[in-house]
């Protein structure tokens, strides 16, 4: 089961002028072959044979290697070309150990080859040692196969469906198609690679002792290497027609057959050829054959003689197509389970087969232009395969973040901020940095029952959170769940805030505490001016909301939940980052930064009164809601954003707006994707260039897909279940690794991207407090945070990175926000309350 480095079948779309060279016995051929295509493909061959001598099979490697040279020359002369360099395939039927595709050492002669110092070498850097000998060509050796892998190539150019290769002629082998997780000798696990099985040596290990006869065991003391090849004894031309003559002799001897007589010619090994037992199985004319043949024997055949010589050998060829059709059936019950489907393609059965494997169809394709035209499609798909991939590769490339560029985000959201805290630069800065009058964290003393509000999407949160102090401190909570239809989040502001009233007054009830009043945390998560804790007016709506009468209003005032037979108090308005620092800020007092990656991204964190000039004051500290997501609205991100990143942001609700958001948020992440897949399509770079109608449409590559495909645990059959869910029902294994590619790219890209925007935050709160070192903890959120596998060990990885004095510490908030709104209004509370 040797791995052979062949991982893709031709697909149509291979071009130009290929030779090929094949090696399997004393003649071999070299070969042109011309593939063109102009909508219809079309392939020409031109070829010469050549005979390797006797002397030079059982010679020296290098006079092998010379004579197949200088043969290459003189084709390569007669047909005008010597003057190009060409790619060739090599096809070289022996037992082989390859390391590449264009890399093979020889493990064993067979077929009567025993030149010396070839075994356990390479034969490609052999072949290309003759010919720079040589000097007067040039050749590019792109694959080194056997005829096997050849076989198949050659049928899977006119067929698809065909996995599998199958030689029964001097010798016999097989290969197919295996699954890369079941092959050891390889790394990685993703996607197939033709296996050659070298089946030949099958019950080399006595494995096959019991079905072995005295005939098969004579052969093979007689052959040039006994106890090897003992499968291909049984079943190959180079063996059937002596495994007839024994038969025969033993008979005669016997006095079952020829009155007891033998010849010299019938006693001769090797005179009773394969061929004979092809003419003399013949339906029509057998008879007539046998008598010709016994008689070239010397022999005298009755009619009964020449019956009973049919049947011997109709006996010793359907027991080799048995044992054939039987590993066989295992080769196709391995590609059956590989696929864990009932059945597999198609239209005729060979008997045995269906016999052995009836779960299986198979189809026969022969081969009709030998294994050289499939070294030559193995070449031609080497190369469409690496044009594929270096295009692949230059354009996602343009996605790739190097660490000079992940510096460069950081010094410029360095100065965003800045320019964010500055009063004559605030207006015209893209990071907001907007003081929040969040002043303090938690110190354990907080007590009471306190409601809270989480609005940050399409769902939100109403919660009671009763906090407790002292030796019993701790925090519970009850919550639900309301959802806002779209037409209320793209209708007015009275509408969706008589929703939300709706919504709370109905928890109140459920709650059993109609009539109480509470304080109320309002997290609000969406771009807001703040001149005091209770109060939020909205900048902008983002996340797909469109309510109009909002923008420029404040949405803690009464004139909002004025519809309200209760009390409610609106001690404070924070969004849900604040309100994830605040959360985890209760469990780790280090916790001074929050970020969310989920729908959206942001992040906040503790800055010096001193550096936020929109507010009075310069002692203590103040929370800044950053308001990140809209960094690069004023081109800061240009030169990273790519014609994706450009797609994207047209089709979205508000272009031009929120980019750093757009290149790193689970809102877009899938759309990317989907907008890469569509060029890889278009380009005939992915699924074979036909698209899915569903494909097309906006937003169907959802962001889970993402963390899905990129699980470690996901097998490349549920990638292809997921590309099937859309629409892309023929989709290969090399697509899913395709896919599972860009997926993995995409989302890199944003969590590096993140993690430069947090180190420039974190390293700004280091050079805030005079410190060479920081120690500090980031309290953590959102979806695409938590569920990515891959996410925040990137993200981690970069932050580390980018600042290396900092020691951060993530937390993963595993209450959310309103939680954390609750805190807050707790903390505002006790300030009150302490008179502060």
């Amino acid at each position: 089961m040797l791995p052979t480095f062949v991982r893709s079948t031709p697909d149509g779309t291979e071009t130009g002028d290929f030779l090929a060279l094949d090696l399997g016995g004393t003649n071999f051929r070299v070969l042109l072959v011309r593939v063109s295509g102009n909508g219809k493909q079309k392939v020409e061959m031109e070829n010469q044979i050549y005979a390797i001598p006797e002397n030079i099979m059982r010679g020296s490697g290098t006079e092998l290697f010379d004579h197949i040279a200088e043969c290459l020359a003189n084709f390569l002369e007669k047909l005008g070309i010597k003057d190009k360099k060409l790619p060739l395939g090599f096809t070289f039927s022996f037992p082989c150990l390859q390391t590449k595709l264009d890399e093979s050492f020889l493990v064993s002669w067979t077929k009567g080859f025993k030149a010396s110092g070839v075994e356990g070498r390479d034969v490609v850097g052999l072949l290309r040692k003759a010919i720079k000998k040589r000097g007067d060509f040039d050749i590019d050796i792109v694959a080194v196969i056997n005829d096997t892998v050849g076989t198949m190539m050659t049928c899977g150019y006119d067929d698809h469906h065909c996995e599998i290769g199958l030689i029964v002629g001097t010798g016999t082998n097989a290969c197919y198609m295996e699954e890369m997780r079941h092959l050891e000798l390889v790394d990685g696990d993703e996607g197939r690679m033709c296996v050659n099985m070298e089946w030949g040596a099958f019950g080399d290990d006595g494995s096959l002792d019991d079905i072995r006869t005295e005939f098969d065991r004579e052969i093979d003391a007689g052959s040039l290497n006994p106890g090897k090849q003992l499968f291909e004894k049984m079943i190959s031309g180079m063996y059937i027609g002596e495994l007839v003559r024994l038969i025969l002799v033993k008979m005669a001897k016997d006095g079952l057959l020829f009155q007891g007589h033998t010849t010299p010619d019938l006693l001769t090994t090797g005179h009773f050829q394969t061929s004979f037992v092809s003419a003399i199985e013949n339906r029509k004319s057998g008879l007539a054959s046998a008598e010709q043949v016994l008689r070239e024997l010397g022999l005298d055949p009755s009619p009964e003689d020449c019956v009973a010589t049919q049947q011997v050998c109709q006996i010793v060829s359907t027991r080799a197509a048995h044992l054939c059709a039987a590993t066989l059936a295992a080769v196709l019950r391995q590609i059956r389970d590989n696929k864990a489907t009932e059945r597999l393609f198609a239209r005729r059965l060979n008997k045995m087969v269906r016999l052995l494997v009836p779960d299986c169809d198979v189809r026969f394709l022969r081969s009709e232009d030998g294994s050289g035209k499939g070294a030559a499609m193995v070449t031609a798909v080497a190369y469409r395969l690496a044009k594929q991939h270096a295009e692949r590769q230059r354009i996602l490339n343009t996605l790739r973040l190097n660490r000079d560029q992940l510096l460069e985000v950081k010094k410029r959201m360095e100065e965003e901020m800045n320019r964010g805290l500055a009063k004559k630069t605030h207006a015209t800065a893209t990071v907001k940095m907007l003081p929040t009058f969040v002043r303090s964290t938690p110190d354990g003393t907080e007590r009471g029952d306190f409601l809270a509000l989480d609005l940050g999407g399409t769902n939100f949160r109403v919660l009671l959170v009763r906090v407790r102090s002292g030796k019993r401190r701790s925090v519970e909570m009850h919550n639900k769940i309301y959802t806002i239809p779209q037409d209320i989040t793209q209708g007015t502001g009275e509408e969706l805030f008589d929703h939300i009233v709706h919504c709370i007054a109905d928890f109140v009830e459920y709650m059993g505490m109609k009539g109480a009043s509470l304080p109320l945390g309002f997290t609000f998560s969406f771009p807001c001016h703040q001149t005091q804790l209770d109060q939020g007016i909205l900048i902008k709506w983002t996340k797909g909301f469109k309510a109009s009468g909002c923008e420029g209003e404040d949405v803690a005032t009464h004139n909002y939940f004025r519809r309200i037979d209760f009390d409610l108090d609106v001690v404070a308005v924070v969004n849900d980052t604040v309100g994830t620092m605040m959360t985890c800020g209760y469990e780790d007092p280090q916790c001074e930064v929050g970020l969310i990656v989920g729908t959206g991204t942001n992040a906040c964190y503790m800055e010096e009164m001193s550096n936020v000039e929109l507010v009075d004051g310069d002692e203590g500290r103040m929370c800044v809601n950053m308001e990140w997501g809209a960094f690069g609205d004023r081109g800061e991100l240009d030169d990273l954003c790519t014609e994706f990143d450009r797609a994207v942001d047209d089709q979205s609700t508000y272009p031009g707006k929120q980019r750093y958001e757009k290149m790193i948020s689970g809102m877009y992440l899938g759309e990317i994707v989907r907008n890469v897949l569509l060029d890889f399509t278009a380009k005939g770079l992915l699924f074979r260039g036909k698209l899915s109608e569903r494909l097309k449409t906006r937003g169907i590559f959802e962001t889970k897909f993402l963390s899905q495909i990129e699980s470690d645990r996901l097998a490349l059959r549920q990638v292809r279940s997921i590309l099937q869910h859309l629409g892309l029902t023929s989709s290969t294994c090399d697509d899913s690794i395709l896919v599972k590619e860009v997926c993995s790219v995409v989302s890199k890209r944003a969590a590096q991207l993140c993690g430069a925007g947090l180190s420039a935050v974190v390293d700004k709160i280091r050079l805030n407090r005079g410190l060479e070192k920081l120690s500090i903890t980031v309290g953590v959120d959102g979806t695409l945070y938590k569920l990515h596998p891959h996410f925040a060990t990137i993200m981690r990885e970069t932050l580390k990175d980018l600042a290396p004095n900092c020691e951060v510490t993530l937390v993963q908030s595993e209450d959310g926000s309103g939680k954390g709104a609750a805190l807050i209004t707790a903390v505002a509370c006790r300030l009150r309350d302490a008179g502060k």
